[in-house]
């Protein structure tokens, strides 16, 4: 890794001590201020954030306290966790929500600047990896990982993303720092640097790589659930904060979970909530946040990804971003078992949605599943117009993905989506008689 882009990476973790604002946690008096730190953008984290905010259910809670005081709430939007993580050590932000690898470097930079933090709770998560995607630009003739040997790869540099990018490429054999150019930038800087030719590939978390598919601007190298490993984003709080302002942070908990009931039981609603918010299509937002998008919500912190948060330690370790994490100490669920009470068992045992297609019709305020996507690609055959959106789930990783930006494979009569080609060819490696087919071929054979 160059010395330049670790430089970089740990500048934007300094206290950024020219920003403006209050400390969150505000006086004694009658005003108390709460300033709450997300990602519009990582759309993962909607229910601790965007969708939150828009659907004003935190502001809800805090008036329904009733402690004598009166609540605003300061909304502060970034493009990734670092700020976040500097506001939250400079006593700026009281309660703020990123990914796994952000999260472990918010619990050691708090540690070490004397203001510890917790992860109280979790937002989306994908119990394979699926958040996170490997993307080259349209016409790259790159096929695998391996093909990535002494190119620029831009990604976030301490980000899941790149997490993913580091483990991702050891399991190919290609080495993270000596192999490839990696880049430590801003999701919109390399999705514009990809576009632009000056980068091979992106590394890169939701939404990114949905929205550059969906636009056409890139297709998928690596699908991030072929590692296997739980990603999630969650909510992390100032242990100052939280002693000071327990009803407060309940009260959030208990907002971020209406936020959650509501996106499950209004999935197109809330994704149009998410997009006129932020500016993404709504079809991109489904494609993450949909009733079998990628990623699943819940507030209960299970312990797989407590798990897997400890075996994210080690890489950020060798990145040297970090050094040791007590991940058991950084972890905090009590308060969100309190706000949830009997129902907090319930969220805990809850399984993902199982994998479905689905087809999103234009001026419809529900999609349609199907039993499988070639069910799905025969009504799609049919319906030529009217279609907002189609969504299939990888044969082999169940990662969604959109119909006609997946990689087929015609199996006998069956006709099977995947979202990179790699893992399209290790399945026609296994099955004889399969092969690759194009979209519009596959359309044909469906209809």
């Amino acid at each position: 890794m160059k010395r330049t882009a670790l430089a970089a990476s740990l500048l934007l973790l300094l206290p950024l001590t020219a920003c403006g604002g209050t400390a969150a946690a505000g006086g004694e008096g009658s005003t108390v201020t709460v300033t709450v730190g997300y990602q519009s953008k990582t759309i993962n984290t909607v229910t601790a954030g965007t969708l939150l905010r828009s659907l004003g259910l935190f502001e809800k809670e805090l008036d329904a306290l009733h402690d004598g005081h009166t609540y605003k709430v300061e909304w502060q939007d970034y493009a990734t966790g670092a700020p976040i993580t500097a506001q939250m050590t400079a006593g700026k932000i009281d309660i703020g929500s990123m990914g796994d690898f952000p999260l472990l470097i918010n619990a050691a930079r708090g540690r070490q600047l004397g203001r510890p933090t917790h992860l109280v709770s979790v937002t989306g998560y994908n119990l394979r990896g699926g958040l996170n995607t490997i993307v080259t630009a349209p016409g790259s003739r790159i096929a695998s990982l391996e093909g990535l040997k002494g190119k620029k790869v831009s990604t976030s540099i301490g980000s899941a993303a790149d997490g993913t990018l580091v483990r991702a490429l050891r399991r190919a054999g290609v080495d993270p720092d000596k192999d490839v150019r990696k880049l430590n930038q801003q999701p919109a800087v390399g999705a514009s640097a990809l576009s632009a030719g000056s980068v091979d590939a992106l590394s890169q978390f939701v939404a990114w790589p949905g929205l550059l598919a969906y636009q056409g601007k890139a297709k998928a190298l690596y699908d991030g659930a072929e590692l296997g490993l739980p990603t999630f984003h969650g909510v992390t709080a100032r242990e100052d904060f939280i002693k000071k302002r327990p009803a407060v942070l309940e009260a959030f908990l208990k907002a971020q979970a209406e936020a959650t009931d509501y996106l499950d039981a209004h999935p197109v609603p809330a994704a149009e909530k998410v997009a006129e918010a932020t500016g993404l299509p709504a079809e991109v937002v489904y494609l993450y946040n949909g009733a079998h998008g990628i990623a699943t919500f819940d507030p209960a912190v299970e312990p797989r990804l407590v798990s897997a948060l400890k075996q994210d330690v080690s890489i950020l370790r060798s990145a040297k971003l970090t050094g040791d994490v007590d991940v058991d100490a950084f972890v905090d669920d009590r308060y969100v078992r309190k706000a949830l009470g009997p129902g907090y068992a319930r969220r805990l045992a809850a399984t993902p949605p199982p994998a479905a297609s689905e087809v999103w019709p234009k001026g419809a305020r529900k999609t349609r599943a199907f039993a499988s996507p070639t069910e799905l690609l025969g009504y799609l055959a049919g319906h030529t117009t009217g279609i907002r959106a189609a969504y299939v789930p990888d044969a082999t990783t169940g990662t969604l993905w959109f119909a006609d930006r997946a990689v087929w494979v015609a199996d006998g009569e069956r006709l099977l989506p995947f979202v990179a080609p790699a893992t399209a060819k290790a399945y026609t490696a296994g099955h004889a008689g399969a092969r690759v087919v194009t979209y519009a071929d596959a359309l044909r054979r469906a209809s």
